[in-house]
């Protein structure tokens, strides 16, 4: 550890972990309960993604600023204040009845989503040894996945024995905790504050074309997860076994931010390691389409392919940042990469919602693909900038 300010890898890794995830339970809950939230509430099938777009829409612009609040307020302040946002929102869900009492609650939690990256990124760029630091960007990215596995574990159970909204209620103490430890775990960082104003920067080209393969990325990732109960209740799989998929989902998550995400850092170019798993994530939904009423194999090929690809490319692109100046300054960056992916979150569900009303599901994954072909684009193109970046750095 470096920078005047010591924390110990254990207690880092445990706080990196509830920030990433807390956040995220959300989006997962809703894929796992959303039959039950659309029965409950009478709501469409288009409707079901606007609660996704409407958190994730708070995300995305919050995200623009996240960066500079979080260089001038600190990293302790700003992650007790995302804990603190996360049980607010969890709190209104069971406080508010309808779907936009439901709506205004998931807005809170998009604040604390915009938050999490630019924290979390700024801690280890501080405080983790240089060394260990795409381990630990791979390691805490996988908290997402953490909350996927306990979204598919619990929250089928706790609604089965309570409700659905009070399934979020849960959480609450569980939160509360967490912001009582972090105060008394994180130290202060005074020193390593920006006393530059908050304002949006403008991002150079390799941060651009790094931002809108993260928005193909988090477009795709929101369609398949938000519509995963919904297009599993149609092909007969039953809600205990979706609960089941999402926690696999979360497990090869786990794995796959864990493992890939420093072996990236060994290319010669990790946007090479983004090209392959945006290749595979193709693959992984044209498979998906082969499930029908008897053959739910393809289903579950699907939900592993997703999450041993896709899962992976956004702490590859976070790492990404750490290690190559050429992006900017880390938590600003961050910031700028935290928007396009919950720009994709934002506007994924309702646009993938209103293929499957019109032309079903057939078509609305073949969009999916679409739009990863289209990242994959931008993907050659950042590896083009940078190749030429690097061969004119010498002359420079």
């Amino acid at each position: 550890m470096h920078n005047q300010i010591r924390v110990s890898e254990p207690a880092l890794t445990a706080l990196l972990l509830a920030a990433m995830g807390m956040p995220m339970m959300v989006f997962y809950a809703v894929g796992v309960l959303g039959p039950e939230i659309m029965w409950t509430l009478q709501l469409p099938v288009a409707a079901l993604g606007w609660l996704t777009t409407a958190t994730f829409g708070v995300a995305a612009a919050a995200s623009l600023v996240a960066g500079p609040l979080v260089s001038r307020i600190g990293v302790r302040c700003s992650l007790l204040a995302l804990f603190v946002l996360v049980a607010l929102s969890f709190g209104l869900i069971r406080m508010t009845s309808g779907f936009y009492g439901l709506l205004m609650a998931l807005l809170v939690c998009g604040l604390a989503q915009a938050l999490a990256n630019p924290s979390t990124n700024q801690a280890i760029a501080h405080w983790a040894d240089p060394e260990r630091k795409a381990f630990l960007v791979g390691l805490k990215q996988s908290g997402v996945q953490l909350s996927a596995l306990l979204a598919g574990a619990l929250m089928p159970l706790l609604a089965g024995w309570f409700s659905w909204q009070d399934a979020f209620l849960f959480w609450v103490p569980v939160l509360i905790v967490l912001v009582l430890l972090g105060a008394r775990m994180i130290p202060s960082d005074q020193s390593d504050r920006s006393s530059r104003p908050i304002s949006v920067i403008r991002p150079n080209r390799a941060l651009i074309l790094l931002a809108l393969v993260q928005l193909g990325v988090g477009l795709t990732l929101s369609s398949f997860m938000t519509y995963l109960g919904v297009f599993a209740a149609e092909m007969g799989v039953s809600p205990s076994s979706v609960g089941l998929m999402v926690m696999l989902f979360g497990v090869i998550g786990v794995l796959a931010r864990t493992l890939l995400t420093p072996l990236a850092r060994n290319w010669p170019d990790e946007s090479l390691m983004l090209g392959v798993l945006i290749v595979g994530a193709c693959v992984a939904l044209s498979v998906m389409q082969l499930t029908t009423q008897a053959y739910h194999l393809p289903l579950w090929s699907a939900v592993t392919g997703i999450g041993a690809t896709l899962v992976a490319t956004n702490a590859i692109a976070m790492s990404m940042l750490l290690h190559d100046p050429g992006f900017g300054e880390v938590p600003r960056a961050s910031g700028w990469l935290s928007a396009g992916f919950f720009t994709g979150f934002a506007l994924g569900p309702p646009g993938f919602g209103a293929l499957v009303a019109t032309w079903g599901f057939t078509i609305a994954l073949w969009g999916l693909v679409a739009c990863l072909l289209l990242a994959l684009v931008a993907v050659v193109m950042l590896a083009g900038h940078r190749r030429r970046r690097a061969e004119l750095a010498p002359a420079s």
